[in-house]
């Protein structure tokens, strides 16, 4: 489609009631016109998630042309160098991310959304879900969200998702868990903060969350799982089985996500993620996220994005 392609020419098709979204009668790159660049930007702050199939055309230099229209491109992950220039590669030669978290929650400058592109997919499994943490939010009991909206957490890149993997990992995985750990980073985030362009509430969890602030570890990690499981509910949930020219968006604001590890080591998974700038988070009654240890700059710059009134 051309540069003046329109924004009626945009298909959204629902595919869940709090999460999800399919995107038909789009080509992604980098130009696309203002009004269909609207539309997806209301698609995604709507529907979470959204998806796009058959973009084979897409190269990494188009993905980041595209991502440029959508925000500003951050580089591709604060310690993790080795994976790419503008792109991260999601490579199960690495690891594998099969566990729930929102991305790079470690640093204040939470990043906005996250553009993924399918490259190589093993012949069976590697799907990906994703939840909306807003619905989490939006279900809890009355005296549950005043408890969530009262709390604060520590978020570290020390809470890895290779926690989750085997005792004893290949020398790639040994090498990316170091690269991953490289510099050491904690960021205080509210338990509960306010979406800056819709105004929403959102559970702000994941596996990176180290302690909920003053509470000792035991009853810590008690609330955690409480509101955790909320979040992970599978009517909160969406599940995109890959093919090959699928492209994803997700609003890193509003979900978690989880790469699922059902696939044996002798398939190989590799996608290419662009990450865009996002803003630091605030909590409901206005006191933003702190920084404990590391400094970010080098990653992302702060979204100047306006806040929902």
């Amino acid at each position: 489609m051309s540069v003046d392609q329109a924004a009626d020419t945009v298909t959204v098709v629902k595919l869940g009631t709090h999460i999800g979204a399919r995107i038909d009668g789009v080509r992604l790159g980098g130009e696309l016109a203002p009004e269909t660049v609207a539309a997806i930007r209301a698609a995604l702050n709507e529907h979470k998630v959204i998806f796009f199939r058959d973009q084979h055309h897409l190269t990494e230099d188009g993905q980041y042309e595209f991502a440029e229209l959508l925000g500003t491109p951050t580089t591709p992950h604060p310690t993790v160098t080795s994976a790419g220039v503008k792109s991260l590669a999601i490579d199960s030669e690495r690891g594998r991310a099969n566990s729930w978290h929102t991305d790079v929650t470690f640093v204040d400058r939470v990043p906005r959304a996250s553009i993924l592109r399918a490259v190589t997919l093993p012949s069976y499994g590697g799907s990906t879900t994703w939840a909306s943490t807003v619905a989490a939010y939006d279900s809890l009991p009355e005296p549950l969200k005043r408890l969530a909206e009262s709390l604060r957490a520590r978020h570290t890149n020390q809470y890895d998702y290779a926690a989750a993997q085997d005792d004893s990992p290949d020398e790639k995985a040994q090498a990316y868990r170091a690269e991953f750990r490289s510099t050491y980073y904690e960021t205080e985030h509210p338990l509960v903060r306010v979406h800056p362009e819709t105004g929403e509430r959102a559970l702000l969890l994941g596996h990176f969350v180290k302690q909920i602030v003053g509470l000792p570890s035991n009853e810590s990690r008690a609330l955690f799982q409480l509101f955790q499981d909320r979040v992970t509910r599978l009517e909160h949930t969406t599940r995109w089985h890959w093919a090959l020219g699928d492209v994803a968006i997700w609003d890193n604001r509003a979900t978690q996500h989880y790469a699922i590890d059902d696939y044996d080591g002798t398939e190989h998974r590799k996608l290419t993620r662009i990450t865009l700038a996002g803003d630091i988070p605030v909590g409901i009654d206005g006191t933003p996220s702190t920084v404990i240890a590391g400094n970010a700059e080098h990653y992302s710059v702060v979204d100047p994005v306006v806040r929902a009134a």
